[in-house]
């Protein structure tokens, strides 16, 4: 990581009053603080219309950061890092309010050369505006010290507005400068998917078309939209998670191993993934996906009594490259079903040969299994025929696990603590690059575009609770493969 050399330190977060400030940001902030990683001098500014004094905003954020951090949270830490809490009551549409803010900051600093971290954690019609408003006002200009900002997903709707969005952040900031963040990349078991690939040897011979049958990602939630279904008719599944978390956990899989860890390198590889994925006609692109909807969705506040917005998508992809050719991944999410989990499983192909049993038997035995467990049972299983003791070479399904919760002491860190961390460092190395986001609406843009171009069909329906749609198991049937569906088992 890139030291800041002991310069004032200082976080701006544009949209101080939303949720994601009080329920991640500011208790990532405060962890991190007591965990003793953050540079002094500090200033944490929070920027927001709503008039408050600075008193006002620190009792409002202990009482948010103790109720979501919990037990951990100790009052007299806390009372040691709010004074390095401030507020600023500005409206960013104004630009008279950035040379206010500008002024504001270089008080508190002292006028003497600090590290600004820019968060702008706002609607995202807010982002070019800001963004627009911290290159007028000078505020970009790393002249002073390091100037970062961190964009909050989505990156645009589309490729064309992502690529708007791109040129929009440049007028302002360099590249080097901009962090784009998934929280997904900061979770400790995304981060152990490439330990596991390349700090160990005995999986690299055997992580290829060789040897690898199919690879189901999984990504289920088991809320409904809820209070978020105006945003969500205007989005939907694929834009919501496909374009940025589930592509990410595909490059994590499947990229090469990069010369060397750093940012530079590791997004080299991943965007190589990305433009490797095979482009689908109209007619693959209705027989590599299926899109589905929750029975009640219609009736959520805020949703068109007709609508044909997807609440759940499952894609068939394939990796034209060498090590992936043939291979299917296999990404599914949904909204509404029976448990909450993120998996990887990576399925490996049947022995070439079974000399135990024969005929159906042989057919049923479950080929071996490695499962990535990224959310919330975090952990690894690796599934295994064994021989059933006291019996004619019976065989049966086995399994090995390894739990972080078993292994290591203490609640894995929040995914936000890792992330703003890093960007304080400018360590970019778990932020998206621009050409990677792009990518990403390449692969989905025409999927999308289909299925809005289908005016006659809609998505199939599906109860709450469940798996998903009924005709989800017979698609991927068609394939010849099987789901793999596990509910992770929370100790």
């Amino acid at each position: 990581m890139l030291a800041v050399n002991n310069m004032t330190q200082t976080i701006v977060i544009f949209g101080a009053s939303g949720d994601l400030t009080s329920r991640k940001l500011i208790p990532a902030l405060y962890q991190l603080e007591c965990k003793k990683r953050l540079e002094h001098p500090l200033h944490i500014v929070g920027v927001s219309r709503t008039p408050m004094t600075d008193e006002q905003w620190r009792n409002k954020l202990g009482e948010t950061t103790q109720k979501f951090i919990g037990t951990s949270f100790d009052r007299s830490k806390w009372e040691s890092f709010a004074p390095s809490i401030h507020y600023f009551s500005g409206d960013v549409d104004q630009p008279e309010t950035f040379a206010e803010l500008d002024a504001f900051l270089k008080t508190l600093e002292g006028n003497s050369e600090s590290a600004r971290l820019y968060y702008l954690s706002t609607a995202p019609t807010l982002s070019p505006v800001i963004i627009k408003r911290l290159g007028e006002s000078g505020m970009s200009d790393p002249s002073h010290g390091p100037r970062r900002v961190i964009i909050e997903k989505p990156f645009g709707r589309d490729l064309e507005s992502a690529r708007q969005l791109n040129r929009e952040v440049y007028d302002s900031f360099t590249e080097n400068q901009v962090f784009r963040i998934d929280h997904y990349l900061g979770k400790e078991t995304v981060n152990n998917v490439l330990v596991f690939r390349f700090g160990n040897t005995i999986f690299e011979p055997i992580w290829n078309r060789n040897h690898i049958d199919n690879i189901q990602i999984t990504a289920h939630e088991d809320v409904l939209v809820g209070h978020r279904a105006a945003f969500y008719e205007k989005t939907g599944i694929l834009r919501d998670m496909f374009q940025n978390h589930l592509l990410q956990l595909l490059t994590f899989v499947a990229m090469e191993p990069p010369a060397r860890f750093d940012a530079d390198a590791l997004r080299d590889e991943k965007v190589k993934v990305l433009r490797s994925i095979r482009a689908m006609t109209c007619d693959e692109v209705v027989a590599n996906t299926l899109w589905g909807q929750y029975e009640s969705y219609r009736n959520e506040s805020g949703v068109d009594p007709s609508s044909r917005t997807a609440t759940y998508a499952a894609v068939r992809l394939l990796i034209d490259n060498w090590r992936w050719k043939d291979v299917p991944i296999y990404v599914r999410s949904g909204k509404g079903m029976g448990c909450r989990t993120t998996q990887i499983v990576v399925q490996f192909r049947q022995p070439p040969h079974m000399m135990f049993g024969s005929g159906e038997t042989t057919s049923a035995f479950a080929p071996n299994r490695l499962l990535i467990q990224i959310q919330p049972a975090e952990g690894i299983q690796i599934y295994f025929q064994t021989k059933v003791p006291d019996t004619d070479m019976q065989l049966r399904q086995t399994e090995f696990k390894f739990n972080f919760s078993d292994s290591y002491a203490g609640e894995l860190p929040e995914a936000y603590q890792r992330l703003l961390l890093d960007a304080l460092h400018g360590d970019a190395s778990l932020f998206a690059r621009n050409d990677e986001v792009e990518a990403a609406w390449q692969i989905i843009d025409p999927i999308q575009r289909m299925w809005d171009e289908q005016i006659m069909t809609h998505p199939d329906s599906y109860e709450v609770n469940s798996w998903g749609p009924p005709s989800a198991d017979d698609w991927i049937r068609r394939w010849g493969h099987e789901w793999f569906d596990l509910c992770p088992v929370l100790h």
